[in-house]
C-alpha cells in the first residue's frame, strides 16, 4: 500500500478499477458527479453494473470517493477513464479528456504516472495529452514524469468478460513507462497483459476493436435490407451459412452505445485530417444508423396489410437501454424508433425494467415504465434484457392469431403461439 492511484471517473470502467487496485493500494475515485460520489460514498452503484460483494470490497479497503482533487492526497498514479463521445456534428469531443488532464496538471509531482483508458484517435494522447501536462505542470515528460495508454475493454452487462478476464493492452511514453504500466496491470489482470510498441499503436488497436464490429454489424444489416426485398428470411439465410467452419457468425440488429457507434468517427476523423479519408468506415455507420427507421417501416407495414389503423394503433417497445442486460442509454437507437413512431400511430409506450427513469426522462424528455393500456397492436422487442422476457409474456397474453405481432429486433425469441416476426 506504499502508492496511491487516483482513478478520474467512476462509471462502468473507472469503479472496476476502484475494485481491483483497491486490494493493492490506496485509491481515491474522482469524479465531477457529485450525486454519483455521493451514491458510491453510501455504497450505491447507480448504474446497477457492480454487485454488493465487489461495492463492500470498495466499504472494506476504505477507498475514498471525492469530487475534489488537490496535492493534499499526494497521489503516485492518475488513470483517466472519463467519455469520449461526438458532438453534434459527429467530431470527436476530447473535453472530458481534456478538462480531466488540466486537472492532473496542477497537482502533478516528480515520477508520477498518468495513465490513459478513455478510447481516442492515434496521436491524442502526445499531441495533445501530454502539452497539456506539461504546460500546466511545469514538468516534462520522461524526465519528471511518465504517461502510459492502456485502453479500456469493458462491455456493461457482460459478466463473462469483466475487468480480470480480459487481455490489457499496455503502453508508454518510454521504456520505463511500459514497464510501470504493465507491472501494474498485471496485478489485476489474470488473463495477462500485452506490451504494445508504443502509444499510438495501442490507441490505434483501441479504435479499430469496436469499427471492426460496427462493420461487420452493417453488412448484416445490409443483407436484411436486401432480403427483405426478396422475401428471404435472414435468420434463416444465416443458419444455413453458418455450418461452414470459417463463417463470421454475426447477427443484424440495432447499434448504440459509447463504444460501436461512436468510435468509427474517432478514426474517420484523424484519417480524414491526414488526407486519407477512409471508404468503408463512414457507409458502415450509415447502414446501422438507417436501422432505426427499417424497424418503423416495417412495423408500420405491418400494421396497415392487417387492416389497423395507425391512428388508433397501440405499440409497446420493450427496452430503451442501448444493448442487453445493462442501464446504459448513451446513444440508444431505440429512442429514434420512439421518435418516428410517436407521430405515426395513437400510442408508443416504453417499457424497460433496468434503466434509471429519472435519468431517461431528464435525458430523452420522455417517460419510461409507464402503461397507457394493457392491449397492444404491436410490441417492439428491442432489447432482450434477462428480465425483460416476461414482460413479453404478460403483453402477449391477449394476442389474436394473424393480427397481432411482435417484431423481433434480436432474433432471440421462437415461440409458435405468438406471431413473431423478424426485422
Amino acid at each position: 500500500m506504499n502508492k496511491t492511484i487516483c482513478v478520474i471517473g467512476t462509471g462502468y470502467v473507472g469503479l472496476p478499477l476502484c475494485i481491483e487496485f483497491s486490494k493493492f493500494f490506496k485509491v481515491i475515485g474522482y469524479d465531477v458527479r457529485k450525486e454519483r460520489i455521493l451514491s458510491l460514498k453510501k455504497n450505491y452503484d447507480t448504474n446497477n453494473d457492480i454487485g454488493k460483494n465487489e461495492l463492500n470490497i470498495l466499504k472494506k479497503n476504505k477507498v475514498i470517493f471525492t469530487d475534489k482533487i488537490s496535492k493534499d492526497y499526494n497521489i503516485d498514479i492518475f488513470i483517466i477513464t472519463v467519455p469520449t463521445p461526438v458532438n453534434k456534428k459527429k467530431k470527436p469531443e476530447l473535453k472530458h479528456v481534456v478538462s480531466a488532464t488540466k486537472k492532473i496538471g496542477k497537482i502533478l509531482k516528480k515520477n508520477n504516472l498518468v495513465i490513459y483508458e478513455s478510447t481516442v484517435f492515434p496521436g491524442t494522447t502526445e499531441d495533445i495529452c501530454i502539452p497539456i501536462l506539461e504546460k500546466s505542470s511545469g514538468l516534462k515528460i520522461n524526465n519528471d514524469f511518465y504517461v502510459g495508454y492502456s485502453p479500456e475493454r469493458l462491455s456493461p452487462g457482460n459478466k463473462n468478460h469483466g475487468l480480470k478476464d480480459i487481455i490489457k493492452i499496455t503502453s508508454g511514453s518510454n521504456k520505463y513507462a511500459l514497464n510501470q504500466v504493465d507491472n501494474l496491470y498485471k496485478k489485476i489482470v489474470s488473463k495477462g497483459t500485452f506490451r504494445a510498441k508504443n502509444i499510438k499503436i495501442a490507441e490505434a488497436a483501441k479504435v479499430i476493436e469496436n469499427t471492426q464490429r460496427d462493420i461487420n454489424i452493417a453488412f448484416i444489416n445490409e443483407l436484411v435490407l436486401l432480403f427483405s426485398k426478396l422475401n428471404i428470411n435472414t435468420s434463416e439465410v444465416l443458419k444455413a451459412a453458418e455450418t461452414k467452419w470459417n463463417f463470421a457468425k454475426f447477427q443484424p440488429g440495432l447499434v448504440g452505445g459509447h463504444c460501436i457507434a461512436v468510435d468509427p468517427y474517432y478514426l474517420h476523423y484523424i484519417g480524414s485530417k491526414k488526407g486519407y479519408k477512409p471508404k468503408l468506415i463512414m457507409p458502415a455507420r450509415k447502414v446501422n444508423d438507417n436501422m432505426s427507421g427499417h424497424v418503423v417501416s416495417k412495423t408500420l407495414k405491418i400494421l396497415r396489410t392487417r387492416n389497423f389503423k395507425l391512428k388508433d394503433s397501440k405499440i409497446l417497445i420493450l427496452g430503451f437501454a442501448y444493448k442487453e442486460n445493462c442501464s446504459d442509454t448513451r446513444n440508444t437507437p431505440v429512442y429514434s424508433i420512439y421518435k418516428r413512431l410517436k407521430d405515426k400511430v395513437k400510442i408508443v409506450d416504453i417499457m424497460d425494467p433496468n434503466v434509471r427513469i429519472e435519468q431517461v426522462s431528464k435525458d430523452f424528455d420522455i417517460k419510461i415504465n409507464f402503461q397507457n393500456t394493457n392491449s397492444y397492436d404491436a410490441i417492439i422487442f428491442a432489447v432482450p434484457h434477462k428480465n425483460i422476457f416476461s414482460l413479453l409474456k404478460k403483453y402477449t397474453k391477449n394476442f389474436k392469431k394473424n393480427k397481432n405481432f411482435v417484431i423481433d429486433i434480436k432474433y432471440c425469441l421462437n415461440n409458435k403461439k405468438i406471431d413473431i416476426i423478424p426485422i
